[in-house]
């Protein structure tokens, strides 16, 4: 018999590697675009310089992005360390306890709902087949072969972070002064819908939810940092 999968159902790239490369890309690039036009948009509204807007800008799409990729590498080093903790202490109950572990394994598919016989069967063939996966897949949840990768996550993060900071800084930088705030707004919403039906399609989510979120909580930002920053203009500050 054929096997096909379901449309919308991955059997290749493990779900943990494809959702840790989902969350760094749209975490930064959604970060990359608020952080930054926030930034610009707020010193936009104080002055109408062009080098205080780039200063401003670049320096805060370099440290951005450093500290993303930073961010990303500490916290799924840890993850892979926990990981790999985990493994090891398995594989060392495996090789000193087998008979116990083989009792758990069998235990385990019997609360899945396999009958005694069943789930002892199904036990003994995959601790034959694999004990270490078995154990990693039913108990643990781990999959040996997709271990998250934190240099993957950090520069998927730092990128994305990148490539979302250059949209509403460009924008700003290569509009005429009268406009630029106007056309920033709009190309950072239209840049955060189109994020959001990335991020939705991918993770098989609803669209107008994902949309509706990343709009009205980047327009929110985004008018208040430049009230600020026009407050702040105002009172003689800048």
């Amino acid at each position: 018999m054929t096997f096909t999968p379901h449309a919308g159902e991955s059997h290749g790239m493990g779900i943990g590697a494809r959702l840790n490369w989902l969350r760094a890309g749209v975490l930064g690039a959604n970060d990359g675009i608020v952080s930054i036009a926030t930034l610009v948009v707020g010193v936009a509204g104080a002055t109408a310089s062009v080098g205080a807007l780039a200063t401003a800008g670049v320096a805060g799409l370099v440290g951005g992005a450093i500290s993303m990729a930073l961010g990303e590498y500490v916290s799924v080093s840890s993850q892979r360390d926990s990981e790999k903790a985990l493994i090891a202490k398995e594989r060392h109950e495996l090789t000193e306890m087998p008979e116990e572990e083989l009792a758990e394994l069998t235990q385990l598919y019997r609360a899945r709902g396999l009958s005694a016989e069943t789930a002892s069967r199904v036990a003994e063939e995959l601790t034959a087949h694999d004990a270490l996966a078995a154990h990693l897949e039913v108990e643990l949840h781990i999959d040996p072969n997709d271990l998250v990768n934190p240099w993957h996550a950090a520069l998927s993060s730092a990128l994305s972070f990148t490539i979302g900071a250059l949209l509403p800084l460009l924008a700003i930088l290569l509009t005429p002064a009268e406009v630029r705030v106007p056309v920033t707004f709009a190309v950072v919403l239209l840049a955060l819908a189109v994020t959001g039906t990335i991020s939705a399609k991918v993770g098989s989510s609803r669209v107008g939810r994902a949309v509706t979120r990343l709009i009205v909580g980047g327009g929110l930002a985004l008018l208040v940092t430049w009230l600020l920053g026009t407050l702040l203009g105002a009172t003689g500050v800048f």
